[in-house]
């Protein structure tokens, strides 16, 4: 039996188990605590069960494990190895315990326990993601990019030409040979003194160019598209759009080095590049630059005056990387020109700054700590999420939430992976690069699946901080959002239909009517987020009318009419509409246990344990304010008992300040007793009242009550707990005092059983002996005995020799068997 009591201090605790393991299996248990006990006929029990806030606070003090009266003790051994499985499983379960491993379809209160132990266990992994996402960015990221946008994109040559304003072969040579190199190769300071850092360029004095710069072109053939036949004669060449089918592969110009000769992306370890006309290979004609700005301007030139660029040449790729060691971080920068076969250019560049050495700084060992710890919770995560699909098989899939659990891990799961593969990578290309460092370094695999990585991250995160509602979906007001868009998610998706069905029909109006003219509207996918864009107010209408003075206003009109007045607000009807039904269906529900009933709870609890602490302080206060002079302990006792407080305590309160003793407590005795009696009152006063704060009341100090001062008034809320919890504390005395009478009467009744059962047995002895000493002057035997085959004895019972006076009763024969089971 596992009981836990109420009153502070294990009051009666001592006494009532001592009593239990002397009387065993039949022992009186008070089941007016325990959860569904079964039915005893033995024992006494007092049911309490108020409609207070108290309620629900009394439902899980007391526990009976063995339902039996008289259960078979299991040996030794057998208890040994049931405690330790059953200590196992219960350390994974606790361990790993959650919604869908407990049994909580009955238990309210256990299912928001479980629930918040695995949202506090779910905080601190969202905490430790967010270190890790957050602790490898920083602020000076922005503004080592923009610093490299400013010198390599905005920088302007003496012809007033930037790499935003390239719009032909021309502009582009003028801009590698000025901006270009200018940015390139930092020689001198601002006062054209030398820097001297030997072969090594410092942009913007701080930042070290590893390696050096690339340039790679991809071409297409030539004849890789027809000419029709009325323009054959007039145009001697065709080179179509880029296709990696149509790359060229030969070489040309000077063939005599990799920029007129043709390699391929497996060669050169390059990847591919979506522009934006089409995605690129990584193959074609590269030419790498030199250390030193002079050098590095002799090849430009001799590229352009041998025409390395030409009508074939569909891209031109500047690859370059920066290391900046005052913030750790690698800026792999790619400047991208396209011709199109419409003639022109197309400029484009992307700028890449991540942090690919990782642990550096303090700060830096702190996040692999984090990292650390983030391992241990996906390991934790996977075991629950294996636990939980053992349980409920497929069944667990039909959930969504189970299904963004299994995400997370798997994207973590992939980040722990390419964590790993970067560090190891960077490490054998930095002691390459050391090695030699006149090639080019080729950080954009890195810086590629870097930024993948920080992208996956941050989609890990936003999954990881939805997954929040998971947790809290427990409650009403939370459960709103999730019960509404399930409820409408069938309305909804017929809407979509309706919906996007005229959205695409205007998209391809849009595109056929606007195309050739409004960027915006130049391909249909870009249509598909502008009209997005027009449902949000952001449109350039002045665009489309300068497109079609005459379809552009209708096309205009007719889709904010049908799509935003309309259609829209259909959508928004349907989602009021079921959120309206769902806010008034949880509204007449039946209110459950919810999280602040089980913190209301354990504040009672606590609240009322001290109150009954505070009780006893009084009582004991009490008893000495009754004697006058010296007390006895006998006076003490007897004032105490009639109190409801138990022998042991009151043995123990009295010890404690009897010094001498002598069993009496004298003046100074009793002043120390009142002393720290008021002390712990204090204290008591001091922790009721914090506790009476975070329910906006402040519970009265009460000085010691003398036994005959009048009590308050009942009608004050603090005079109606303190009547309650004494009440309450002096029905379970009686009980526990009916129940050890209970016991004992039960003994004395077994012994009084025995007793008569010894008596009748005795008298029967004598009967037996006076009646063979009457009949053993008979010649024929009085009885006879056997055994039958039962186990029982057979007396047979001669009644024809029967001893003078005797006289046979009517309808009884004259012998006799009697049957006895010894």
């Amino acid at each position: 039996m596992k009981c836990l009591n109420n009153r502070a201090e294990s009051h009666l605790t001592a006494q009532v188990d001592s009593e239990l393991d002397s009387m065993g299996n039949r022992a009186w248990v008070n089941h007016g605590y325990c959860e569904s006990p079964p039915p005893l006929h033995q024992a006494v029990s007092t049911i309490y069960s108020p409609q207070t806030l108290f309620q629900g606070s009394m439902d899980s003090i007391c526990k009976l494990d063995a339902p039996d009266r008289f259960p078979e003790e299991p040996s030794s051994s057998g208890q040994k190895v049931m405690r330790k499985r059953r200590g196992c499983c219960s350390f994974i379960k606790g361990l790993w315990g959650t919604a869908l491993t407990e049994n909580t379809s009955n238990n309210r209160e256990k299912f928001i326990r479980t629930t918040m132990r695995e949202l506090l266990v779910y905080i601190v992994f969202l905490v430790d993601i967010c270190l890790l996402t957050y602790g490898m960015t920083s602020s000076s990221t922005y503004y080592f990019t923009k610093a490299m946008t400013d010198l390599f994109v905005n920088s302007a040559s003496a012809d007033g030409v930037t790499f935003q304003s390239i719009g032909t072969m021309a502009d582009f040579w003028t801009y590698a040979q000025g901006p270009l190199l200018d940015g390139l190769y930092w020689t001198k300071w601002y006062n054209n003194q030398p820097l001297d850092n030997g072969d090594k360029s410092f942009i913007y004095y701080e930042n070290m160019l590893l390696g050096v710069p690339r340039l790679r072109q991809i071409k297409v053939k030539n004849n890789s598209c027809k000419v029709p036949t009325d323009f054959k004669k007039e145009i001697l060449g065709c080179f179509d759009v880029y296709n990696e089918r149509k790359e060229d592969d030969l070489s040309f110009g000077l063939i005599n080095g990799t920029a007129w000769t043709y390699h391929k992306e497996k060669d050169i370890q390059g990847s591919s590049y979506w522009g934006l006309l089409t995605t690129y290979s990584g193959a074609g004609y590269y030419q790498d630059l030199n250390l030193t700005r002079e050098e590095s301007a002799d090849i430009l030139m001799e590229l352009a005056d041998h025409l390395w660029l030409d009508q074939g040449t569909r891209a031109v790729f500047i690859d370059f990387s920066a290391y900046n060691a005052n913030i750790n971080m690698f800026c792999v920068i790619r400047l991208v020109v396209e011709f199109p076969a419409t003639g022109g250019a197309i400029p484009s560049y992307q700028i890449r700054t991540v942090k690919l050495i990782r642990y550096i700084s303090h700060w830096d060992y702190f996040i692999l700590g984090c990292e650390l710890v983030f391992c241990v919770f996906i390991l934790y995560y996977i075991v629950e999420e294996i636990l939980e699909l053992q349980i409920h098989k497929f069944a667990y899939l039909k959930s969504i939430w189970n299904i963004l659990d299994i995400v997370v891990i798997l994207l973590a799961i992939v980040a722990i992976i390419f964590n790993i593969f970067r560090t190891i990578k960077v490490d054998n290309l930095l002691g390459k690069l050391l090695e030699q460092p006149g090639i080019y370094a080729d950080f954009e695999f890195l810086a590629f699946w870097q930024m993948q990585y920080n992208n996956m991250n941050a989609v890990n995160l936003f999954f990881a901080w939805i997954k929040i509602f998971k947790y809290i979906s427990f409650n009403k007001t939370m459960s709103q959002l999730s019960s509404t868009l399930g409820r409408c998610a069938k309305d909804i998706l017929g809407f979509a239909i309706m919906f996007f069905i005229v959205f695409f029909a205007y998209a391809q109006l849009g595109y056929l009517l606007f195309g050739t003219e409004v960027e915006s509207f130049s391909t249909f996918v870009k249509c598909i987020f502008t009209q997005f864009r027009i449902i949000l107010g952001d449109f350039d209408y002045n665009a489309i009318d300068r497109a079609n003075r005459v379809l552009g206003p209708i096309y205009f009109v007719t889709y904010v009419f049908f799509v935003f007045f309309v259609l829209l607000n259909m959508f928004l009807a349907i989602i009021n509409d079921t959120y309206s039904e769902v806010k008034e269906e949880l509204s007449s529900q039946k209110d459950e246990l919810q999280l602040t009933d089980i913190i209301k709870q354990s504040y009672m609890k606590t609240f009322m344990k001290l109150k009954l602490k505070k009780e006893k302080i009084s009582d004991v206060q009490r008893a000495l304010q009754s004697g006058s002079g010296e007390i006895e302990f006998k006076d003490f006792r007897e004032t105490l008992k009639e109190m409801g407080h138990a022998d042991h305590e009151i043995s123990a309160a009295f010890a404690k300040f009897d010094r001498d003793g002598n069993k009496i407590l004298d003046t100074d005795e009793q002043e120390t007793m009142k002393m720290e009696l008021e002390e712990k009152r204090d204290a008591l006063n001091a922790e009721l009242n914090n506790l009476g704060k975070k329910y906006g009341k402040k519970l009265p100090e009460r000085p010691p009550v003398p036994s005959n001062e009048h009590k308050p008034d009942s009608s004050q809320n603090y005079v109606y707990q303190e009547q309650f919890l004494r009440l309450s504390g002096q029905v379970r005395q009686v009980e526990s005092s009916v129940a050890g009478i209970t016991t004992k009467i039960e003994l004395i009744m077994d012994k009084l059983a025995l007793q008569e059962k010894a008596k009748r047995k005795e008298t029967a002895d004598n009967l037996s002996a006076n009646n063979h000493n009457k009949d053993s002057l008979a010649s024929a035997p009085l009885w006879t005995t056997g055994s039958a085959s039962d186990g029982r004895v057979l007396v047979h019972v001669d009644r024809a020799t029967k001893a003078e006076g005797s006289s046979r009763k009517p309808g009884v024969g004259s012998n006799s068997t009697f049957s006895s089971r010894m």
